[in-house]
C-alpha cells in the first residue's frame, strides 16, 4: 500500500468548513482554540461532546466521532482527547487512532496548538498500512493535512520518523509476504535493490558458505529448493568506527523438517523470516535518514523442508566456529542460522557489539504472550538502553536470564553441544546456546521475536498481520548509544 502523503501547513480557518474527508480536533477537560473554532461551525456539537459520560472514559490519544456535523462539507469530525502538554507516546496514540479512520477521502488535522506534532504524524504513518495479495485491494487513504505553528521546523522534525514509519512498513511487506513468493532469491533482490538508498549490499552464495564453513546453516537449508544465502548490507555514516552488527534470522519457511510441525497453524510460518525481516527495515531507515552511525546488518536467509536431503535428528553438524552441534530437533533450525551468521560477523567485522533477531521460540509465548520480545543480554548497560529505546518507542520488551546452569539441559553425548534441551526453560537454553557463538568479550543481545513479530488482532500501531516491532527500538538504540 502506498505510504499516505503527509502535507505540514500552515492553519487556515476557511477550510475547516469546506473540506470534504475528516476533519481532526482536539481537547481534553476543555476545548483547544481551533476546536473552539469547529464547536462554532457544528452549533456546540463538541461541546456536548466532551460534557458526555463517554468522553469521560476515553485516555489520552484515543477518540470519538460525530459523522457528518451540521455547517460542515466534513464526511466527519474526529474529536481526540489531548493533553496540552501531551507526551510523544500519547501524541503517536493519538495519530494512530486518525490513521485508522483514514480513507479516501483524507484528512484535515487541526493540530495547530499541538506541540511536537512530529510524534502524531509518526503515530498516523505506522497505522495507515495494508497488505493484500487480492483482486480489489484496500485503497490508499487520501492525503492528510496537519495544521501546525511552525510548518518547516515540523516537517523538518518529522523527517526521520517517517523515513522509519516507511521501513517498518517495509518490513511489515517483508514478514506478510508468501513464502513461495518471498523465496530466499526474491529476498536477496529485495535487499539489493537497497543499494539505491546508498546501502552497501554483498549476497554470500552456497559456494561462498561452504568455504567459509557455515555448515550449521547450510544444514537447515539443504532440503530445499531454494538456495541458502547469506546478506550483508553496510551503511558506513559512522566513517571507520568500528560497526555495530545486526545479525537476523531469515527462514523464509519453516515446515520444522524432518521434525515437521503440525499441520495446524503452520501457515504463519511464512513470518519465521521477522528477525532477517527487522534487521532489514533497521538498515533501511538509517540509509533513508542519514544516520551519522557504522552499522552492519547481516541476515542468513533458509528454507526449512524434509526432503530426501533434509538434515536428519541425530545429524551432527560442525559449525564455522569449529563446534559441533548434535541436532535433537529439525524445527530448532533457527539457532543454527544465526550460530553461523552471528560468528562470520564477528571474524569479519569486529563489532563493537552485536544484537541478533529471531522468531527463535516458542516458549517465549507461553512466557511473555504476544505483548513483549524476550532480551537476553550479557551486557547490563547495553542492555538498560536497549530496554530504555524499546519503551520510549512503544515496542513492548522483557529482560529474561542468561545463567550457566541452563548449559546442562544441551550437553551432547555426541558433540559438543546439542540444538535444544527439553521443553523447561526452552527460550532459555536457546539463548544459552547462542551465547555459546559470541566472542568474550563482545556486548551482545538476543532478541526472540516469536511472539511479537506477527499478531492474530490488530494494534494500537498496525493491522491484524506483521507488526515491524523493533525496527523503532532499534533504529532509537543506534541514535542514543552508536552515533546517531
Amino acid at each position: 500500500m502506498p505510504f499516505v502523503a503527509i502535507d505540514f501547513a500552515a492553519a487556515d480557518a476557511e477550510v475547516l468548513a469546506t473540506h470534504a474527508g475528516r476533519v481532526i480536533a482536539f481537547a481534553d477537560a476543555g476545548l483547544d482554540p481551533w476546536s473552539k473554532r469547529l464547536d462554532r461551525l457544528t452549533r456546540g456539537a463538541l461541546s456536548r461532546a466532551i460534557a458526555s459520560e463517554g468522553w469521560e472514559k476515553l485516555k489520552p490519544g484515543e477518540g470519538l466521532e460525530l459523522a457528518f456535523p451540521a455547517g460542515m462539507a466534513a464526511q466527519a469530525v474526529q474529536l481526540i482527547r489531548l493533553p496540552k502538554n501531551a507526551t510523544p507516546a500519547q501524541l503517536r496514540k493519538a495519530g494512530a487512532s486518525i490513521g485508522r479512520g483514514l480513507g479516501a477521502p483524507g484528512g484535515l488535522v487541526a493540530g495547530a496548538s499541538v506541540r511536537k506534532i512530529e510524534h502524531l504524524a509518526e503515530g498516523l504513518a505506522l497505522r495507515v498500512y495494508a497488505f493484500a495479495r487480492r483482486a480489489e485491494a484496500p485503497k490508499a487513504p487520501g492525503p492528510v493535512t496537519l495544521f501546525c505553528a511552525d510548518p518547516e521546523a515540523s516537517q523538518a522534525a518529522a523527517a526521520g520518523l517517517l523515513a522509519r514509519a516507511e521501513a517498518v512498513h517495509f518490513t511489515r511487506d517483508l514478514v506478510n509476504e508468501p513464502a513461495n513468493i518471498l523465496t530466499t532469491t526474491e529476498f536477496a533482490n529485495r535487499l539489493e535493490d537497497m543499494r539505491a538508498l546508498g546501502l552497501e549490499v554483498e549476497v554470500l552464495e552456497e559456494d561462498a558458505l561452504e568455504k567459509l564453513g557455515m555448515r550449521a546453516l547450510l544444514a537447515v537449508g539443504q532440503g530445499s529448493e531454494s538456495p541458502s544465502k547469506v546478506v550483508v548490507m553496510h551503511w558506513r555514516g559512522g566513517g571507520d568506527e568500528k560497526p555495530l552488527a545486526l545479525v537476523g534470522k531469515g527462514v523464509v519457511f519453516d515446515t520444522g523438517g524432518i521434525s515437521i510441525k503440525p499441520a495446524g497453524g503452520m501457515e504463519d510460518m511464512v513470518m519465521d523470516m521477522g528477525g532477517a525481516g527487522v534487521v532489514a527495515g533497521v538498515m533501511r531507515a538509517l540509509a533513508a535518514r542519514r544516520a551519522s552511525a557504522n552499522v552492519v546488518g547481516l541476515v542468513g536467509l533458509v528454507e526449512n523442508m524434509p526432503d530426501g536431503r533434509a538434515q536428519r535428528p541425530g545429524d551432527v553438524v560442525t559449525s564455522m566456529k569449529g563446534d559441533t552441534i548434535e541436532v535433537i530437533n529439525t524445527d530448532a533450525e533457527g539457532r543454527l542460522v544465526l550460530a553461523d551468521v552471528m560468528w562470520y560477523a564477528q571474524e569479519r567485522f569486529d563489532p563493537v557489539a552485536m544484537i541478533d533477531l529471531a522468531t527463535l521460540t516458542g516458549a517465549v509465548i507461553i512466557g511473555l504472550g504476544h505483548e513483549k520480545a524476550g532480551v537476553f543480554a550479557n551486557d547490563d548497560a547495553l542492555c538498560a538502553d536497549f530496554l530504555k529505546a524499546a519503551a520510549d518507542t512503544d515496542e513492548g520488551a522483557w529482560r529474561l536470564p542468561l545463567d550457566p546452569a541452563y548449559d546442562e539441559q544441551i550437553k551432547s553425548r555426541v558433540a559438543d553441544v546439542k540444538n535444544v534441551g527439553g521443553r523447561p526453560a526452552g527460550s532459555v537454553t536457546a539463548a544459552q546456546f547462542l551465547q555459546r557463538f559470541v566472542r568474550p568479550g563482545m556486548p551482545w543481545i538476543h532478541l526472540d521475536i516469536a511472539g511479537v513479530a506477527m499478531v492474530g488482532k490488530e494494534t494500537a500501531f498496525a493491522p491484524k498481520g506483521a507488526t515491524g516491532w523493533g525496527v523503532r527500538a532499534l533504529d532509537t538504540l543506534i541514535r542514543t548509544r552508536f552515533g546517531g
